[in-house]
Parts: structure tokens; sequence; C-alpha cells
């Protein structure tokens, strides 16, 4: 897997420089994707934090490589997987984020310690 998928909250720890946000090498970086979803997430926590929303946008890009747009595949699967996460409360965002993992077979990083539990074919990192 060289692939790696960001979901909100791992781009929030690196533009808010939160513990974890180390981890997340420039070597990651320069191979990491984030769901169209999630970077829609990003903009609305950091605008509603403040943020001018075109300097908020600039900085969560330059956090990743690349967006995807969600595919209506990714959003059969991210629907589908209600059910086998539905114990971990993930949202639609946590979701399109580990669909697009899956479609892409790549790992996946974020903040969210609950995720470690989540057995869906793709490697997950906890950051902090």
């Amino acid at each position: 897997m060289s692939r790696a998928v960001f979901d909100a909250s791992a781009i929030l720890a690196l533009i808010q420089l939160e513990r974890g946000a180390d981890k997340l090498t420039q070597q990651i970086r320069d191979s990491a994707v984030a769901s169209s979803v999630n970077m829609a997430e990003v903009q609305g926590k950091l605008v509603l934090n403040g943020w001018d929303p075109d300097t908020a946008w600039e900085d969560a890009l330059s956090c990743v490589a690349d967006v995807e747009a969600q595919t209506a595949g990714q959003a059969k699967q991210a629907g589908t997987l209600v059910r086998s996460t539905k114990q971990y409360g993930l949202s639609v965002g946590d979701r399109s984020c580990l669909a697009l993992a899956i479609e892409l077979n790549a790992e996946v990083y974020t903040t969210d310690r609950l995720w470690k539990n989540l057995k869906l074919g793709v490697p997950i990192h906890v950051i902090r």
C-alpha cells in the first residue's frame, strides 16, 4: 500500500499542529488523499472557528496531495458500512473516508481511537 487516506481529524491535527500531527510525515503527506466529504467537514469546522473561507480551504488542501470526489460506488460503500460500524457511531464523513480507503486499498490515518476496533481490510493508523 503506497497511498494514504486522511480523515478530517487528521487534517485538522495537521492544520492546528495538534498532538500526533508529527506522525504524518512529509513522505506520508506526499501520497495522501482525502474524500471531498472530509474536506467539506474540515472546511466547515475551520470556518465555524472564525477562519477566512479561502484561507481555510488552502490550508486544508496543503495537507494532502489530492482530493477525491466521492463516487457513487463510494457513497454506496459508505452507506453499507453503517451496519458494521454502528456500534462506534461513525459519521457519514468517517464512513466516506473508509470507503475511499477500501476502494484504493490504502492506509487510513485518523485521531479517532475507536477506529482501532474496525476490521475492514485496510490498515488504520491512529496518530494519538
